[in-house]
């Protein structure tokens, strides 16, 4: 629970302590899985089997624990923490305030496929970067047009949340830099993919995305794009990332500007700010 002497206000359920009965009438603990999973090389407290539940209470429990595994990254001063709004905010926050980084956000839109939103057919990202899933595009025959339509929608969405959650801020500059990329989870990876694409032409120190949960084929993909993929969790009956939280409630803007405007994590450093009005660039997911 929130500490009664701390003002700030706390979106969502409790912060650490675990519940005071699951959806079984028991505690929840940390990892509580549904069904067999594989845990990240050193994780503790994993259980491999056990009957259907949660995994972490929320959001912001998620990011305390995988912040323990990110700890060697702690009291750098090259290291920043990136989370994916809105719903990767909440869970780098807390990353960010154990490794004593500071916190940014990097804006992602998927283009989900008309009537079946879901299902990523792509993603657009800061820098106007875009990122097709030819999987995806190929086995549905999604016309070109349909496609861009999307990405000119989504496109015009990022730019307003840009403004929205950095009020003017100009982004971070990440050259020669450690990069936490951070998510509540990955399933087709197009989100993160196009985040990745856009960070590495800023050339980072080093490049780490790191979630609480994830599709095993989709974190393993990834390893062969950055230079550390940190899941904690790998589902063998994953499902979705929603399916893996007690609470996955929406983040909003709201919780999105605060979390960003909180001085423990707020980014202290110069920033370079390219206007982010440059040419659309393609990047094809393998």
């Amino acid at each position: 629970m929130q500490n009664p002497s701390d003002p700030r206000p706390y979106f969502g359920q409790q912060e650490s302590e675990f519940a005071e009965g699951g959806p079984f009438g028991r505690p929840v603990r940390p990892y509580e899985t549904m069904g067999q999973f594989s845990a990240a090389p050193g994780a503790t407290g994993l259980e491999t089997t056990g009957p259907r539940g949660t995994v972490f209470r929320d959001r912001r429990h998620a990011g305390q624990i995988l912040a323990e595994r990110l700890a060697r990254y702690g009291g750098r001063s090259d290291v920043i923490v990136l989370g994916l709004p809105r719903g990767g905010v909440p869970v780098a926050y807390e990353v960010a305030k154990a490794l004593g980084a500071p916190l940014d956000v990097f804006v992602v839109r998927k283009l989900g496929v008309p009537g079946h939103e879901e299902l990523a057919m792509g993603a657009v990202a800061s820098g106007d970067l875009q990122v097709i899933n030819d999987d995806v595009v190929n086995s549905l025959e999604i016309p070109e047009e349909i496609i861009e339509s999307a990405a000119r929608r989504q496109l015009e969405e990022l730019r307003r949340q840009q403004e929205t959650f950095r009020g003017g801020r100009a982004p971070p500059d990440i050259d020669w830099r450690v990069v936490i990329l951070v998510d509540d989870g990955l399933a087709t990876g197009s989100s993160m993919r196009a985040a990745v694409g856009a960070i590495k032409r800023q050339r980072p120190k080093r490049l780490v995305v790191a979630v609480p949960v994830g599709a095993a084929a989709t974190c393993q993909a990834l390893r062969d794009e950055v230079d550390e993929v940190v899941c904690m969790a790998t589902p063998a009956d994953f499902m979705a990332v929603g399916v893996w939280y007690e609470n996955f409630a929406p983040t909003s803007d709201e919780e999105v500007r605060y979390l960003l405007s909180d001085p423990e994590v707020r980014n202290e450093h110069d920033a370079r700010n390219d206007g982010g009005q440059g040419e659309i660039q393609w990047h094809k997911e393998k």
